[in-house]
């Protein structure tokens, strides 16, 4: 569904000169990033534009009109996530939701002590919500992963302590699909009467979220929402004060001006991407299997990485010796294809992933490949014929020969 013609000019087709163009269809692979827009959120949006538009704490009728369409936006996020719409706020992206729950919970269980838990493989923005803690004074705890990027609930459990007040661990991971023991490190952590923080960015609207969290996050844009809406859920008897100066707006949990239309649109795409993934998932999961299959058999020194098992139903993972990892992502483009560097690196600072680092797997030459909704098996089919040439290509130009 996600392709798209760059041109469509041949020999004899009209062009002015009669010169032969190649087509170039492109066909985007990186949902982890962000997955497009959907149908139900643009139309949901554009509605929500006209009739939505007002302040939502004013009591004259548009406001009221708006106040009613927040709220039943709130209603529905909230069902499809497992909570009460009285525990679900909106945020201005899933990174502020991280951060709000994380620093809001170990601010208001100061008392309890300042020990934070967290995974090795957690999101960029839970590891800079707990850097920011540790220079404030706090202690963090960094529970590693195995060679599948999973974190061992045992030995989570051994990193909590008397005077833990937070533990957080991502529903799945983000850059290699893995699914986290949420449920047996939910119940250790209610057990010991810590509070767990889910970060569900990269589960919710495709795969269930186990239960016995304390708080959640996600993010609208990855479910095809607009970007610039996320969720933060607090459950009832959970702990929290706002690290930010007080604000009226969303039951004092966060500042500013309520994002009305995309709050509706968010939740219009949730539901219809949920609906769509219960009945595509299992597609998208075979595409990623035979990735996952045929990979290693089209090219010598390439690892696969992640559990392929219990895992995302649509993203996988591989990494090539001899490879930058960029140099590869601007070939595949060159040849159709948006896919994604799990390694995470940028040209200003060229480090490699944390993720990789932690479960010990090759870091460089590193492509995450992404399925959005309604991806065609003809363009999988496509991606791997063309892959081993580029990887190929690449290795020759480095001075490396099979």
């Amino acid at each position: 569904m996600f392709t798209r013609v760059e041109q469509t000019l041949a020999e004899g087709s009209g062009h002015p000169c009669g010169t032969p163009v190649t087509v170039v269809v492109v066909a985007y692979f990186d949902a982890a990033s962000t997955e497009p827009l959907h149908p139900a959120a643009r139309e949901a949006l554009l509605g929500a534009l006209d009739a939505g538009w007002a302040d939502p704490q004013r009591l004259y009728g548009s406001s009221r009109r708006a106040r009613l369409q927040l709220d039943r936006a709130r209603a529905r996020i909230a069902a499809v996530l497992g909570a009460r719409p009285d525990e679900t706020s909106f945020t201005a992206s899933g990174t502020q939701a991280v951060h709000l729950g994380v620093l809001g919970t170990l601010h208001a269980r100061r008392r309890t002590g300042r020990h934070l838990v967290v995974s090795a493989v957690e999101h960029s923005s839970v590891l800079h919500a707990a850097g920011l803690h540790e220079r404030d004074g706090g202690k963090v705890t960094t529970v590693g992963v195995d060679r599948a990027g999973r974190v061992d609930p045992e030995e989570f459990a051994a990193a909590l302590r008397p005077d833990t007040a937070l533990a957080c661990l991502q529903s799945a991971n983000h850059e290699v699909g893995t699914l986290q023991p949420v449920a047996e490190v939910a119940e250790v952590c209610r057990a010991a009467r810590i509070p767990l923080l889910v970060d569900a960015a990269q589960s919710a609207g495709r795969a269930a979220i186990p239960g016995g969290w304390s708080l959640l996050t996600a993010s609208a844009h990855k479910w095809g929402g607009p970007p610039g809406v996320g969720v933060l859920v607090i459950r009832k008897n959970t702990r929290w004060r706002s690290p930010l100066p007080e604000d009226e707006r969303e039951r004092r949990r966060v500042p500013g001006f309520e994002n009305v239309p995309g709050a509706v649109a968010a939740a219009a795409a949730l539901e219809a991407y949920q609906a769509e993934m219960d009945r595509d998932g299992p597609r998208l999961s075979a595409l990623v299997d035979l990735i996952r299959e045929r990979v290693p058999r089209l090219l010598d020194d390439v690892e696969v990485i992640g559990d392929p098992v219990h895992r995302l139903p649509h993203l996988v993972t591989f990494s090539c010796l001899y490879v930058e990892g960029e140099a590869l992502l601007t070939e595949l483009d060159r040849l159709g294809f948006e896919v994604s560097s799990g390694s995470s690196c940028t040209a200003d600072t060229l480090r490699p992933s944390h993720v990789l680092e932690a479960m010990g797997v090759i870091t460089h030459g590193n492509v995450r490949v992404s399925l959005p909704r309604g991806t065609r098996a003809a363009d999988v089919d496509r991606f791997l014929a063309v892959l081993p040439g580029a990887v190929t290509r690449l290795r020759e130009s480095a001075g490396v020969t099979s």
